[in-house]
């Protein structure tokens, strides 16, 4: 018990690190590609992972009998496509005209919107200690938004990366409404489906691929920080719960945002410094909120373990 425990641990932050490399990498590959075709490879780059991943279990025959999507779940379906379509497109946008680390992050911004839609659209109920952490999250997230503070103005590039949360948060409540189905369907159909319709978009605005190498780190960096991430995080629940890998899986924002300042020198303002110490407590204040943890992972349980309603953004969740 105690081995399956450190392994799920390894996988839960395995999979964090892995999700953490998609701002800092994404940007620097802005500068080969546009945007929205940046967004479209991501996805498909993790949809074709997750199809080598599926035919290797298959091969193995180690491939679990799961529940496949039925047209009762249509609406849903399609709902977490479009988002996921929208989201992605935001967060490119967004890291444009902010810092990756900014960037990475304000995408806690995600855990806020999330619970806020689930206690408005399906009456779960949030506890004093969430509201705490979502209070908390929200004001680093202002703090993070403001480009100049004596002239409270706020940056256009943060509130996009603000608005992708928030089609994720709303992503994150339609993919729980199909959490029971099998995750290795809903991650490939989030590839195909919502990698195709940013890549269409990409191209009826205009934008083109000009720098051809950078196509294939685009699917490499999806992959990574979007397949096998979310294939990790998986594994991680079955070892641990939902619980204890969404606690584990919090440190993602903060190794994005060593990475960013790493990767681009940056020395930022001392209010992201105030910011990003506010965000880690609530960060981990919603982390640990056990009342709403104990009923992912009943739901957790419901389904085989595997709720894809808490995997990471699409995280591509």
């Amino acid at each position: 018990m105690k081995s399956a425990a450190k392994t799920g641990i390894f996988f839960a932050v395995l999979a964090a690190a892995l999700y953490a490399i998609n701002s800092p990498f994404s940007k620097l590959l802005l500068g080969y590609m546009p945007p929205t075709l940046t967004a479209g490879f991501l996805y498909i780059g993790a949809g074709l992972g997750m199809g080598v991943v599926a035919l290797a279990r298959g091969a193995a025959k180690r491939q679990k009998a799961e529940q496949k999507l039925t047209k009762a779940e249509l609406p849903y379906t399609v709902g977490m496509i479009v988002l996921d379509i929208a989201a992605p497109v935001c967060l490119m946008f967004g890291l444009k005209y902010c810092s990756a680390a900014s960037a990475s992050l304000l995408n806690n911004f995600e855990i806020v919107m999330t619970a806020v839609i689930a206690l408005a659209v399906f009456k779960e109920k949030i506890s004093p200690r969430l509201w705490a952490g979502i209070a908390l999250v929200t004001l680093a997230c202002a703090m993070l938004s403001l480009e100049d503070i004596s002239a409270f103005r706020f940056s256009g590039g943060a509130l996009l990366v603000l608005l992708a949360a928030v089609f994720w948060g709303l992503e994150n409540n339609c993919t729980r409404k199909i959490s029971s189905k099998d995750p290795m369907q809903i991650v490939l159909l989030k590839g195909v489906f919502s990698g195709t319709g940013s890549l269409v978009i990409g191209f009826c605005i205009g934008e083109r691929i000009t720098v051809w190498w950078a196509v294939l780190a685009v699917l490499g960096v999806g992959c990574v920080a979007y397949g096998l991430s979310i294939f990790f995080y998986v594994y991680a629940q079955r070892l641990l719960g939902a619980a204890r890998t969404s606690a584990y899986y919090a440190v993602s924002p903060f190794i994005g945002t060593l990475l960013s300042l790493a990767i681009f020198r940056e020395m930022p303002h001392y209010t992201y410094y105030i910011a990003l110490a506010v965000m880690a407590v609530g960060a981990w204040l919603c982390a640990q909120d056990k009342p709403l943890l104990r009923r992912k992972s009943k739901s957790a349980e419901g389904s085989g373990g595997e709720n894809a309603a808490d995997a990471p953004k699409d995280t591509p969740s």
